[in-house]
């Protein structure tokens, strides 16, 4: 699944542009490489996110979508971090 719709379907970011323009400003990292919005995203994945004055990190569990009215997770936080 592409980066920007990943973010977008796992609720971690609200839009898919929001996510595209994040990808293209250089905000987000993939297994510590600068990431595009097309980068195919697979299981056990590393996600580092810059938003402002905030680092937040999380593990993809998976890329499906979770079924309706289920209580699974697509990512995993791992650490959420404000810079001073």
């Amino acid at each position: 699944m592409r980066l920007d719709k990943y973010l977008k379907v796992s609720r971690i970011i609200k839009r898919r542009t929001v996510a595209k323009d994040a990808a293209l400003a250089d905000l987000i990292l993939v297994n510590n490489k600068v990431a595009k919005p097309a980068t195919t995203i697979k299981p056990n994945d590393i996600i580092e996110l810059h938003f402002g004055l905030k680092i937040l990190t999380v593990k993809v569990v998976q890329t499906e979508l979770p079924k309706r009215n289920s209580d699974e997770m697509m990512f995993e936080l791992i650490s959420e971090v404000k810079k001073s």
